[in-house]
């Protein structure tokens, strides 16, 4: 997500984590034609981009400015575009959408359409003048008129992920507490009072009624792509029910915009989430999973093309660069020169990593499961080179896991881990988790490992080396591997023995992997494919 970054997520910024100036990153000039790379390669791996509502009336208006822009996607390996009709209350003109689909079908181009349902009528209370209260009918009537016009437009309409509601004014309030969602002339109950509940039920319903249904009755070929947003961890309490919606769209998108780390402003993420979300959704929607997408906002040279790597690796089929405008200003353009001297590599990655399923310790995370003091913990452990497998369902057949406080949102967890940890399997729990089931599960086994979390997931960040070493150890006995190195070191194993190491650190790093010793460069990778 974008601008809900800031409101979402506090920034957590710790000392020694300030990015290098971005003279001292090394660069290699991007190949002549990158075009023809993408079209090759494209069944693999797909670069696209957006073209907001505003960047159609402002870039592709004219003849002079389709030129442009086509010749910049050409020049940066993507070979679709996405062209918004609405955001922030503006729809973009019927005429100049035609005409930009047209030249760049004309071009060779695969051409979808976009919708960001901001400033739809009736502001929510929460954040204002962006988000809206869909409690209100006038509100709903407006939305459908707003998807039914894409629909007439384009056979693939992609929502980008403002698709919730944060409203508590008194209308929603009343309906909450009635436990009923009403859309149009229909009302439908819900089963709790909470606001998550509502929610929850209140876009589900909208969705099939107001957005899927409508669309299709104008054009029966059209199909629509829900985007999740980063923040996993409050998807069900602002609406998001990703088991029902993933069911009900056609397909859906992640966002994998993890930005820098130490940003004063956009800050607090670290990289490996974009991994983490991109496979924990990617196993949930499977076939409906189609790509990842990712911004220039907080970013640098180094984070931005990270994020197309985390992206790839979490075996996405597309990329999509947000958005051609923001891309030609600030670091935009520093940004697509970093990325375009590293496509080629981005799509022989993406080529092996199709070829190969990944193995680890199972990270469970059950849709709507509460966080607690431990949100996106994941997201750290991954950092720490441990290789996650994240899922939805308990991982019974998993030859190792890690389990956190979210685990609990089963009902039927307790009994389960007991099995799993009388096989003899490593197992990893956060103190939190192991506090609360300290008298329902026997947690004294020798194959039971406690991870410190304090209540702080990004103190982990502070675990050293040795500390680290010791802990792996016995965890990736049974994937047949051995790992040695610091903090900040990312590893990712797969099923035939293939390998990823990717170093975070602004410094180079020694790393031991199966006896192998290698030296990872500051802010690079390293892979090997049987």
């Amino acid at each position: 997500m974008k601008a809900s970054h800031a409101v979402l997520l506090a920034a957590a910024i710790l000392p020694g984590t300030a990015p290098l100036p971005a003279q001292d990153i090394p660069r290699t000039p991007a190949p002549a034609d990158l075009w023809q790379l993408a079209r090759r390669e494209q069944a693999t791996h797909r670069f696209s981009t957006l073209f907001t509502a505003h960047d159609v009336k402002n870039y592709l208006s004219t003849d002079a400015g389709l030129a442009q822009a086509i010749d910049w996607c050409r020049q940066t390996a993507v070979t679709k575009v996405y062209l918004e009709e609405f955001r922030d209350g503006y729809q973009a003109e019927r005429a100049a959408l035609l005409h930009a689909k047209e030249r760049f079908l004309n071009e060779g181009f695969a051409v979808s359409g976009c919708i960001t349902t901001t400033q739809v009528g009736k502001s929510s209370t929460g954040w204002k003048n962006t988000i809206s209260c869909y409690t209100d009918l006038a509100t709903q009537a407006k939305l459908q008129g707003v998807f039914e016009f894409a629909a007439g437009l384009f056979d693939e309409t992609l929502i980008d992920d403002f698709w919730f509601t944060d409203c508590a004014c008194p209308e929603c309030d009343a309906a909450r507490k009635s436990k009923t969602v009403t859309i149009g002339d229909q009302t439908y109950p819900v089963t709790g009072d909470s606001w998550e509940d509502y929610r929850c039920e209140l876009m589900v319903r909208l969705s099939r009624d107001r957005v899927l249904a409508a669309a299709r009755r104008v054009n029966s070929k059209v199909k629509l792509i829900i985007k999740y947003p980063q923040w996993y961890d409050s998807f069900h309490e602002r609406g998001y029910e990703v088991v029902r919606e993933t069911a009900d769209f056609d397909r859906i998108w992640v966002g994998t915009e993890t930005r820098d780390y130490a940003d004063k402003r956009w800050g607090g993420t670290v990289q490996y989430e974009a991994y983490f979300i991109m496979r924990w959704l990617g196993g949930l929607g499977g076939a409906k999973c189609g790509g990842g997408w990712y911004d220039w906002l907080g970013t640098t040279e180094r984070t931005y093309v990270e994020q197309a790597r985390q992206t790839v690796l979490a075996g996405a089929r597309e990329s999509l660069l947000f958005c051609y405008s923001g891309l030609q200003s600030t670091t935009g353009p520093k940004n697509v020169e970093a990325l375009r001297a590293n496509i080629p590599e981005l799509f022989a990655v993406a080529k092996q990593v199709r070829r190969r399923g990944v193995i680890g310790l199972a990270a469970y995370k059950p849709p709507n499961s509460h966080p607690e003091n431990e949100r996106r913990v994941f997201d750290f452990v991954g950092m720490l080179g441990l290789p996650l497998v994240p899922c939805h369902e308990f991982p019974a057949r998993a030859p190792a896991a890690f389990f956190s406080i979210h685990a609990l949102k089963d009902a039927d967890f307790a009994t389960k881990l007991a099995a799993f940890i009388r096989r003899g399997k490593p197992v990893l729990l956060t103190d939190g988790l192991a506090r609360r089931l300290a008298h329902v599960v026997k947690l004294d086994a020798p194959n039971v490992h406690m991870l410190p979390v304090k209540g702080d997931p990004k103190s982990l960040l502070q675990l050293s080396q040795t500390e680290l070493d010791e802990l792996r150890a016995p965890l990736l006995r049974p994937l047949k591997a051995t790992f040695r190195a610091p903090n900040r070191v990312a590893l990712y194993l797969f099923k035939d023995g293939s390998w990823v190491v990717e170093n975070f650190n602004d410094q180079p790093v020694d790393v031991e992997l199966r006896g192998k010793k290698l030296t990872v460069t500051a802010r690079g990778w390293q892979h090997q494919w049987k």
